[in-house]
Parts: structure tokens; sequence; C-alpha cells
């Protein structure tokens, strides 16, 4: 069994500037969480392959496409490969949010 806290797992760096712990990575999937200060969010960017985002804590804004929706606590959004997305933090408190990526994306889906 391996037990992984997003306070101590691997912090990542990231073009956006935000908190990013790796939780989980293999062949199949990669699971990261997100921690969004007030006023801080994500720039909008794709993802080579389908993803979804479970709010842990807070609200947050999430945009996809054309599409904008608040998102609180227990939501899960998906998010299409290939469109343009971002979440964002207009809120006076935390954003806690777990961002799953399937399947994993690989060097070879990334520059598609």
């Amino acid at each position: 069994m391996k037990i992984t806290s997003y306070k101590t797992a691997e912090l990542k760096k990231n073009p956006h500037g935000v908190s990013v712990n790796k939780l989980h990575d293999n062949e199949h999937a990669q699971v990261m969480h997100i921690e969004l200060k007030p006023g801080e969010g994500l720039k909008t960017h794709t993802t080579p392959v389908d993803v979804f985002f479970y709010v842990l804590e807070g609200e947050g804004i999430v945009e996809i496409g054309d599409e904008q929706e608040t998102v609180t606590k227990d939501m899960l959004i998906d998010s299409p490969a290939n469109i343009p997305h971002r979440i964002m933090n207009e809120s006076d408190s935390t954003f806690r949010v777990l961002v799953t990526k399937t399947p994993k994306p690989t060097e070879a889906t990334k520059f598609k």
C-alpha cells in the first residue's frame, strides 16, 4: 500500500506559478493536487488527454471552452481533451482541486 499526502508530495514547477503537488503518476493516469490562494488561477491552456477536476475545498471558477461555472466542494467537472480550459479562485479563501489526467499524457501526445 502506498499512501500520499498532498502536504508532503512532490511540488511540481508549472507555468502557472501556483502550488501543484504530484499525488499519483503511472502509465495510465496522473493525479495532481492544486491549491489556489485568493486571486490565483491557471492560465488558459489545452491538454492532449481528458481531464477531470474534483473540488476538495472552497469555491472557484472553472472555464472550459466558452462555458464558465462557479464550482464548490464535492463537485466533479469533466474537461475533454484539446479544449482550452482554466480554473480560478476569485474568492477570499483557499480553493483546492484534485486534477486527474486520463490517460497519462506522453511525450508523443504533448506535442500533437
